[in-house]
């Protein structure tokens, strides 16, 4: 076993994401569980996208078929930022 790299280590400094590959038998519902851990755990400063493709080509590339490279894909996906879609100022005036 490899020792994780220092970029590593600051994108996850829990382990859990490495951990999560290694654990053998994951299912899908408990990588989104260890993704929830591991973003609840990043510091407030660190940029998500970056943290999460960077993560994405470190692992992804060794296991494209495991459940937590799919969960990591989709953290990266739904990471756009929400439109503001309604609201009082977006209600027609009655007059």
């Amino acid at each position: 076993m490899s020792k994780p790299s220092a970029e590593a280590g600051a994108l996850d400094p829990k382990g859990l994401i490495r951990e999560a590959y290694r654990i053998e038998g994951v299912d899908a519902a408990q990588c989104r569980s260890i993704f929830l851990d591991w973003a609840l755990s990043a510091p407030m400063d660190q940029d998500t996208n970056a943290a999460l493709s960077a993560l994405l080509e470190r692992y992804g590339p060794m296991h494209p078929d495991h459940p937590m490279t799919g969960v990591l894909r989709d953290g990266l996906a739904g990471s756009v930022r929400p439109r503001r879609r309604g609201g009082w100022r977006a209600r027609p005036r009655s007059e």
